[in-house]
């Protein structure tokens, strides 16, 4: 007999319905106590479980979480190898809770530069976690905000030319349909913790209204009393969406 799947996150009032983290610092974190650069990826990674752990209880029904961008690939070939493997790892590891927790599983980034076995994990967990409505976790795992409007544009361009879309149709409206993010709500709130104070070429069409927190704690540190004090900021922002408070 299939689980019954969790009830979706608490209504907290005011609470982002959508938080997406880009989550930085994890080598210095390592280097700040004389370890390789992968010792700190290792200690972000169980910082995730933490976190999406903690959604429900924050009315967070959406996370988004930056693993790897398009220019991560600059890296030296030894941490991009062992980054490579951790992803593979954490699937393995995590799938059985994820899909247990209730917890939803996608994966955004253009796959096509990504092992075979790696490709076949991430699919294997979207499919198992499909069905999960507690919380939606995405992935973002060889993305990059300007690949994938690129990518976006050419699939609606190519609509266009095969007749399946007028020129003269194509608004504001019709680009996010084709984005990696189509079934997903717009972030309402973007953390980036380590200090930078940048958005690193993360959901840039998406966050066009996003309420924005740089924090100065490095990634392995991110904890959930953390994550709930920026939650609960959040709902006392006035957001007016160029409109102007009445």
């Amino acid at each position: 007999m299939p689980s019954t799947p969790h009830p979706t996150s608490e209504l907290v009032p005011g609470a982002p319905r959508h938080v997406a983290i880009i989550m930085d610092g994890n080598g210095r974190w390592a280097t700040q106590r004389g370890r390789p650069r992968l010792f700190g990826h290792h200690a972000g990674a169980k910082r995730v479980r933490e976190i999406v752990e903690a959604c429900p209880g924050f009315g967070v029904e959406y996370l988004t979480i930056f693993a790897f961008s398009t220019e991560n690939w600059k890296r030296t070939q030894v941490e991009v190898a062992g980054l490579m493997s951790l992803f593979r790892r954490y699937i393995t590891k995590e799938m059985k809770a994820l899909k247990a927790e209730g917890v939803r599983v996608r994966f955004i980034g253009d796959r096509v530069r990504l092992d075979d076995k790696l490709i076949r994990l991430m699919n294997d967990l979207e499919q198992e976690t499909e069905i999960n409505t507690r919380v939606h976790l995405t992935i973002a795992l060889n993305y990059g905000g300007r690949d994938e409007v690129a990518r976006a544009t050419r699939r609606l361009a190519q609509d266009v030319a095969a007749g399946k879309l007028e020129p003269a149709d194509v608004d504001e409206e019709t680009l996010p349909r084709y984005l990696d993010t189509c079934v997903l709500p717009d972030p309402d709130l973007v953390i980036r913790t380590s200090g930078e104070a940048r958005i690193s070429n993360f959901l840039l069409w998406q966050s066009a209204y996003a309420e924005y927190e740089f924090i100065d704690t490095l990634w392995p540190d991110f904890s959930k009393q953390e994550f709930g004090r920026l939650c609960a900021s959040f709902g006392v922002r006035d957001r007016r969406f160029g409109a102007v408070s009445r």
